[in-house]
């Protein structure tokens, strides 16, 4: 063996010490990670709580449309009076408590003379609109929810065919030819559910919160391999 030269036990003792530190610092920066994915998720679900106990307030006008964002406005509970345009609606496909079925999405327009799409509830698949449905001047309040482009159910919209699988509020409007529409749309609360109408106010509000779980297991893994890397220094590793 050259002079100088780590024997080979050696050398691979310290490989394996290299390597258990190298998992313990990346276990423990995952885990560091979840608890603070854990802080601002319960901060979100507060906020979210206090936004659908407050009392609903006039849905954002045109001015305020580009400072809307997720964080600070989905879920806030809102007000608007105006028509709907029942000539214009769509149906995106949907599974509630209810079964399966489409969510009844209209373009309402407001006295201001803004456009916003209203999820007006759950219909069945053979749901046939009243007369006079979504005539004349009506009053919506429901939750301010921020588009979902592209699709759902693995599937990409398709509004060519008039066939739709998320509430893309964009794409909505480019296919029925609204012009400017709010960046966001309403799901309107029970309060307006009429019989043998759209059923509103199923709006499932809900977020999953494991961080905590997840940090537990980065930061076992974490001791473990601390642990081995410590077993490793101390003991002699055969060659």
């Amino acid at each position: 063996m050259p002079a100088g030269a780590a024997p080979p036990r050696s050398t691979k003792r310290l490989f394996l010490v290299a390597l258990s530190l190298l998992a313990t610092a990346l276990f423990l920066a995952l885990g560091i990670w979840q608890v603070e994915r854990r802080a601002w998720k319960l901060d979100l679900i507060a906020r979210v709580e206090a936004r659908l106990s407050a009392a609903p307030v006039e849905a954002p006008g045109r001015a305020a449309w580009p400072a809307i964002t997720r964080e600070a406005d989905e879920y806030r509970r809102v007000t608007a009076t105006g028509r709907f345009r029942p000539d214009r609606s769509v149906r995106v496909m949907a599974v509630t408590e209810k079964g399966a079925g489409s969510w009844l999405i209209e373009p309402f327009v407001t006295a201001s003379g803004d456009t916003i799409l209203i999820n007006r509830g759950f219909v069945p698949p053979d749901w046939q609109a009243p007369p006079a449905d979504g005539e004349g001047r009506a009053a919506v309040t429901g939750l301010l929810r921020i588009p979902e482009p592209g699709g759902g159910f693995l599937r990409s919209n398709d509004p060519a065919h008039d066939r739709w699988y998320s509430r893309d509020v964009a794409a909505i409007a480019g296919a029925k030819g609204l012009g400017q529409v709010a960046p966001y749309f309403i799901d309107a609360d029970a309060a307006g559910n009429r019989p043998g109408g759209p059923v509103g106010g199923l709006t499932v509000v809900a977020f999953r919160n494991h961080h905590l779980i997840y940090a537990l297991t980065w930061f076992g893994l974490a001791a473990l391999t601390g642990y081995a890397a410590y077993r490793a220094w101390r003991e002699r590793v055969p060659g």
